[in-house]
């Protein structure tokens, strides 16, 4: 086998998902344009080079993305992506993976953070859209994204993640929010508890409404009664945290476990539990980071940020390829990370 070959067989055997061109190019120990030229048919390169590159195409199995290439014409070549703040790890994650599809697709990718203001949301978008890119991917925070009709009636393909978009038809991709919470209370009611309480953040959040509904819903399937001082709902802070707390612990009828709904509420409930000496068991939606370093772990209701990534930047390729088609919504599964806090048994 020759050097090349040999080469491009370490590639392959390494590869665990769907070749690239950047795969393409270092199998064959060429640039990423040289093979762009190749994939789309040019004829300036030399007779050698066009070899070795059919072989690694070959070899690895590689095929165009026709979706990629529909979000390439007529545009900037660059994808816009607004989130509430890029570095919260969920947004962050986000936006590396739409990064890397990104790099893929020979695409840039302008972010920005709306830190959670509808304003600066308006603002950075339409920064963004002024600059013509292929696509918009958005993290909604204003009540309507209405804004942006202008844009989309000259063509640009929106997706939005975390939420749906208001006032515009546009393709959505959201993690399943109910089916988390479900998880997470059923997980608690294996475990013995029947006094659980729930902590969310501001109801006028949509996935704040999907999940205390998942939580009240899940709580009534089961026949377990919720008490209404244990459920709580709030602008995640230290002052919201604290006087839920002290309601939800109070020695006449304290909860003996906890959901809570998003990682900043998280946050703040470690913190104010520390040094407690009995602590009730806890189910978190999202990941935190270290998480696993607690003692105990902290039991989460993990979200896929990289799927969601890869998800919208599917739907950005699809509606160029068809500006016509109906709005999909897209729903990412979650799953349940046992790390010790949610297995704790009722102390009372």
């Amino acid at each position: 086998m020759s050097n090349n070959s040999s080469q491009i067989g370490i590639t392959l055997s390494a590869l665990h998902r769907r070749p690239t061109m950047k795969d393409v190019a270092e199998a064959a120990g060429v640039a990423l344009k040289t093979v762009s030229r190749v994939v789309n048919g040019e004829t300036t390169v030399a007779p050698d080079t066009l070899e070795r590159v059919q072989e690694a195409i070959r070899r690895l199995g590689y095929r165009r993305n026709e979706g990629a290439r529909e979000l390439r014409q007529g545009r900037t070549q660059a994808i816009g992506l607004v989130v509430r703040d890029i570095a919260d790890p969920f947004f962050a994650a986000i936006g590396r993976a739409v990064e890397h599809r990104a790099e893929e697709d020979e695409l840039v990718v302008m972010i920005g953070s709306s830190h959670d203001d509808p304003a600066r949301e308006r603002q950075v978008a339409l920064g963004f859209t002024a600059r013509r890119p292929n696509g918009l991917i958005l993290a909604p925070i204003a009540k309507r994204q209405d804004y942006l009709l202008p844009d989309i009636a000259e063509g640009l393909a929106i997706c939005a993640v975390d939420r749906p978009a208001q006032g515009i038809a546009c393709d959505a991709v959201l993690s399943d929010n109910a089916a988390g919470i479900r998880l997470a209370v059923e997980h608690l009611l294996h475990h013995g508890h029947r006094r659980i309480g729930y902590l969310g953040d501001d109801p006028a959040v949509f996935t704040a409404r999907e999940r205390v509904a998942g939580f009240r819903a899940t709580m009534a399937g089961h026949d377990v009664p919720v008490n209404e001082h244990e459920v709580r709902l709030g602008s995640p802070g230290p002052d919201f945290v604290a006087a839920a707390l002290r309601t939800m612990f109070d020695p006449s009828d304290p909860v003996t476990a906890l959901v809570t709904g998003n990682n900043r509420i998280t946050a703040e409930v470690l913190k104010h539990l520390a040094g407690r000496p009995e602590q009730p068991a806890v189910v978190a939606f999202d990941d935190l980071e270290l998480a696993e370093l607690l003692r105990p772990g902290l039991t989460v209701i993990a979200q896929d940020p990289v799927a969601i990534g890869d998800a919208a930047m599917d739907l950005l390729a699809k509606r160029l390829a068809d500006p016509t088609r109906e709005p999909r919504e897209l729903r990412i599964p979650v799953r349940l990370i046992p790390r010790g806090s949610g297995e704790e048994p009722p102390t009372n």
